[in-house]
């Protein structure tokens, strides 16, 4: 199902009827290579995405030409879910690898919002627990390190991959260049080498080929004080993300 991942093993999931009714909402699917850019700032939106393979990114261009990432996704993610309401958006969606969508139509959601009361109050807690990543980013470049930023990010990647099974707790891909991970966390390409050679170094994890071997998780945890409970993950992957 191209819903399969959508709010897998959170504090809140979708039933088997929910699940099914949001599949049968789907108009249609796209693919995008990556760079591509699949929603521009400003124009106007009558379209939801689901992401179903790959990762993507939402990001804003400065006035000076720089490119702030300002939210990762991976598969099971309402990328502009609140493009429903808001109709245009104040930033680009981007694939950052090549990706699979779903689309779902803002007329085929408002059905559901009239139709099953549930299943909507579901895809709220979906741009509620977006809002709440939202916030740890904040947190993360405002209050701490760059060692620590760096080590927030991975660990907070690995506990989502750990969720929908795209990360075994110790090994996950992810194809983000240095320059990537500096906008993530307000890094210049130089920190970024100088942090990634720092974990290495203190057998924390390694960063190689767009994979990210963790070496040592309730050290790096602890290093980028990370705790998973704005992620409203069920029990059993929050505690894998802790070790």
């Amino acid at each position: 199902m191209l819903t399969r991942n959508v709010l897998r093993l959170r504090n809140t999931e979708l039933s088997d009827a929910e699940r099914d009714t949001l599949e049968s909402s789907i108009s249609f699917t796209r693919t995008y290579a990556a760079g591509q850019i699949v929603v521009r700032q400003g124009s106007p939106v009558e379209v939801s995405t689901l992401l179903v393979e790959g990762l993507m990114t939402r990001h804003v261009d400065a006035v000076d030409g720089k490119r702030h990432l300002v939210a990762m996704h991976v598969p099971g993610d309402f990328v502009d879910l609140h493009a429903y309401v808001l109709k245009r958006l104040d930033h680009d969606v981007g694939a950052l690898t090549d990706v699979k969508i779903a689309l779902f139509t803002h007329a085929a959601l408002k059905q559901i919002q009239v139709e099953d009361a549930t299943l909507a109050r579901r895809l709220w807690f979906l741009t509620l627990l977006d809002a709440a990543m939202h916030r740890q980013w904040i947190y993360r470049l405002a209050s701490l390190t760059a060692v620590e930023r760096v080590a927030h990010f991975l660990c907070e990647t690995n506990a989502r991959l750990l969720a929908i099974g795209a990360s075994d707790g110790a090994e996950f891909a992810l194809p983000m260049t240095q320059a990537d991970l500096g906008q993530v966390c307000a890094l210049t390409n130089v920190h970024v080498n100088r942090v990634l050679r720092e974990l290495r170094e203190a057998q924390l994890c390694e960063v190689r080929a767009s994979r990210v071997r963790i070496l040592n998780l309730k050290e790096l945890v602890r290093v980028a004080k990370f705790d998973p409970a704005y992620l409203y993950l069920a029990p059993e992957i929050a505690s894998r993300a802790c070790a």
